[in-house]
């Protein structure tokens, strides 16, 4: 060797591939040499060859650090010994000894190939043969990384993560972090697995990234071991691992555990679908592709939204994880047995296409598999895969612990929920129930078309289909015609009376010219009754009519002339007030001052009576004071519950209430009084007139109200909710009692008291174009009612 095209990589030893091509199609990197068989072979090919009968008895070398493979010229050629390389040719993919070297590069164009040197021979001591179950005995370096390794995973443990009720069980930031066990600014990445119960999903996460310690619970029983979402860190791979509940469970909500699979998968840069299957069941195709079409319509706007609400540094990736299917078998061949790796992606695309479609969302699948004639499994292959595909920065890059929890608790927050199981349309395992609206129109049946819990954001229910008519809910919506001709869309709708009209002018005018309908820009458009005859719908003229959903607990539609009866109402309940203040007694101040004015002239002021003038009791703010007829003092009930007549004082001859001193005195005095005694100056006449109206309004308020509490039910809004369903204050929850009067918010319908019902304002929407009653909750919109 003198050198021919010798370069700086003398003496480093360069990846050797495999030689055999039987599983892998010759991509992958050598893992064995085997004497017998006189190649080098990765792991999928040794295992596809030395699991055949014929072969099992092989011995081979496995390759570590520093490995020197045979000549690729003179290995068993014409008998003669096999030699060991001495230089690889990177032009000829070569290895070859010193004598093939000599001989084929010594000359021509092939002296200027680029030659990389092999070192020296390896020892004996080095060689080992291994068989099929057997794993060959570690060098030191491997038995200092072990070491390393079993420290770092000592400690290591999993907690739950979320419920199988989807609850958060870790509920900050700083808690999730903890629980980790990592630097609060340690980038991670995200690895879960999925697959059907029983798989071994656990066991696969153990010893892939544990070392086989039972970080994540296993059970031989029959119940799933793994219930809800787990989380542990691998402090080696520095990755976040998640377990997850099987599929195919027995289980009450299973939408619910469907849908926090997608959760998982949302937020995962990698994720392992395992089977122990012999042959690719049609469960995981349409697994991973109903996955992906909901991922696309559902989680990537969502992640969008998350990155901006929560002000994260490093934005959500969009693109979906990486796949790797990892499948386990015991008498069946792997996928593409002694075929190349584009002959498994071929039939990985072809079995997608017809059950389902490719998964578009994920960034890579890949497929690797693993035959177990004899237990145990084994991961070697999938972790060397698995740590590849980490490395790998150019579509998902670590983030925060922080990041990671933040994007999960947005998802939950957002897509939660009870799924109602007949709602669920087809067969998929990620319905658009899942994550979909599940209010319906009232009227047509149709759902939202909007995700779960949109109206945070503001936005308003939207529906796929067009709504149709419904007369109990009357969802027509008018326009204006002529706004619409130029370019505007104002909503109109019949109300009893003009903006511009006063309450009660506006009354007369609907008695006469029947309902209005006024558009804010073009002014009153419309009069039901505007002619003696030949009136024409507005619909035909001034109007365009749209049918629009109705949405649970969204206001309804005005109906025509709807309160027009609760307006006049309104107006007979403000007279009967009136009417019942004058006869039940407003205020003390008002009392006191009116009884003053109507009272003879020798009675005592009101004001001046603080005590009863015979047993001194004080009297209160509610206490009742009593004139005696016959000498003027005031008295309380129990001093004054005699009655006698008083003809000297103007009261005829019909007794009426006097001081019980008076009453005692009434003999002697009836003797000397004479009857045909005339009325003292400014006498009694204006009291007698005041009591004779107390009495009589007394009687027309009792009469009143019973015609207005027949009418009130027929005078109601239709949005107006009945009095016999309103027990409590809407927003207060005070129950309503005799003391306790209900109201209704002019705008919403709702019932209310008065003290959360104090403001008054407008409400067109509603045909009310002048202040009236509106609750609390209503009074704060802003904009017009």
């Amino acid at each position: 060797m003198s050198g021919h095209g010798s370069s700086s990589e003398k003496g480093v030893n360069t990846s050797l591939i495999c030689q055999e091509s039987y599983a892998c199609g010759g991509s992958e990197e050598a893992a064995f040499e085997c004497d017998e068989c006189r190649s080098l072979q990765c792991v999928r090919c040794d295992l596809e060859l030395h699991s055949q009968e014929r072969l099992h008895h092989h011995e081979r070398v496995q390759i570590s650090a520093g490995h020197v493979p045979y000549c690729d010229h003179c290995k068993g050629a014409n008998g003669d010994k096999r030699h060991r390389s001495v230089v690889r040719c990177q032009n000829c993919k070569l290895n070859l000894c010193q004598e093939c070297q000599k001989r084929t590069h010594s000359g021509g164009n092939k002296k200027k190939h680029q030659l990389t040197s092999y070192p020296p021979s390896p020892r004996a001591s080095q060689v080992t043969a291994v068989q099929t179950s057997i794993p060959p005995p570690a060098v030191q370096g491997e038995d200092e990384s072990r070491s390393i390794r079993v420290k770092l995973l000592e400690n290591v443990s999993s907690f739950l993560l979320v419920d199988e009720n989807e609850e958060m069980q870790i509920k900050d930031e700083a808690t999730f972090v903890k629980r980790l066990g990592c630097p609060s600014d340690q980038l991670l990445k995200v690895v879960s697995i999925f697959g059907n119960t029983g798989e071994g999903k656990s066991h696969t996460l153990n010893h892939t990234f544990f070392m086989g310690r039972e970080v994540f619970k296993t059970s031989p029983a029959q119940e799933s071991c793994t219930v809800g979402v787990w989380a542990a860190f691998d402090p080696v791979h520095k990755v976040v691992v998640i377990d997850t509940e099987g599929l195919l469970g027995n289980c009450a909500n299973q939408g619910q555990r469907t849908r926090l699979l997608l959760k998982v998968l949302a937020i995962s840069d990698l994720i392992i679908y395992r089977t122990h299957a012999d042959r690719l069941h049609d469960d995981l195709f349409k697994f991973l592709g109903d996955a992906s079409e909901a991922y696309l319509k559902h989680f990537t706007k969502e992640l969008k939204a998350t990155t901006a609400r929560c002000g994260l540094d490093v934005p959500l990736s969009t693109l979906g994880p990486a796949v790797v299917i990892f499948h386990e078998t015991v008498h069946t061949k792997l996928l593409g047995s002694g075929k190349s790796s584009e002959v498994v992606d071929r039939h990985l695309l072809e079995r997608f296409k017809k059950l389902s479609r490719y998964p578009e969302a994920f960034s890579s699948v890949h497929y690797w598999g693993t035959q177990t004639l004899t237990p145990p499994t084994d991961f070697r292959g999938l972790q060397n895969k698995l740590e590849l595909l980490l490395d790998n920065n150019a579509t998902r890059s670590p983030r925060s612990p922080v990041v990671i929890f933040k994007a999960l608790m947005a998802l939950s927050e957002r897509f939660n929920g009870e799924i109602g199981e007949e709602l669920v349309s087809n067969n998929s395992f990620f319905p658009d129930e899942y994550f979909t609206c599940s209010c319906l129109c009232l009227s047509c049946g149709s759902g939202c078309k909007n995700s779960m819990n949109h109206l945070l954001e503001g936005d308003f229910h939207e529906a796929k289909h067009r709504c149709r008519y419904s007369v109990q809910h009357d969802n027509r919506v008018f326009t204006c015609k002529g706004c619409y001709e130029k370019g505007k869309e104002v909503i109109v709708v019949p109300k009893t009376s003009a903006s511009s009209d006063s309450p009660w002018m506006g009354l007369a005018k609907y008695a006469w010219s029947g309902y209005v309908i006024e558009c804010p820009h073009c002014g009153v458009i419309y009069r039901s009754r505007q002619y003696w005859f030949g009136n024409q719908d507005p619909v035909d003229t001034v109007v365009r009519t749209e049918i629009k959903h109705v949405w649970p607990g969204a206001s309804g539609f005005l109906k025509d002339n709807s309160n027009a009866a609760q307006r006049l109402l309104d107006g007979v309940n403000l007279v009967a007030q009136s009417v019942s203040e004058l006869s039940v007694k407003p205020t003390k101040a008002v009392t006191s001052w009116l009884t003053d004015q109507i009272a003879p002239p020798y009675w005592k002021s009101n004001s001046l009576i603080l005590v009863c003038h015979k047993c001194n009791l004080v009297f209160q703010d509610n206490d009742t004071k009593h004139h005696c007829r016959a000498c003027g003092e005031g008295f309380c009930d129990e001093c004054s519950s005699k009655v006698a007549p008083v003809p000297e004082r103007g009261w005829g001859l019909g007794p009426v209430r006097v001081c019980d001193d008076c009453y005692e005195q009434r003999a002697s005095y009836e003797e000397s009084v004479d009857p045909e005694m005339e009325e003292e100056e400014g006498g009694t006449l204006a009291r007698k007139v005041g009591e004779a109206v107390t009495n009589t309004l007394g009687v027309v308020v009792t009469a009143i109200d019973i015609p207005l509490g027949l009418v009130k039910d027929a005078a109601r809004p239709a949005y107006w909710v009945p009095d016999q369903d309103i027990l409590s204050c809407h927003h207060c929850q005070r129950e309503f009692t005799a003391k306790l009067s209900k109201h209704h918010c002019r705008a919403c319908g709702q019932g209310v008291c008065a003290d959360c019902s104090p403001e008054r304002r407008p409400v067109p929407s509603r045909g009310w174009d002048h202040p009236v009653r509106v609750c609390t909750g209503c009074n704060q919109k802003s904009g017009d009612l």
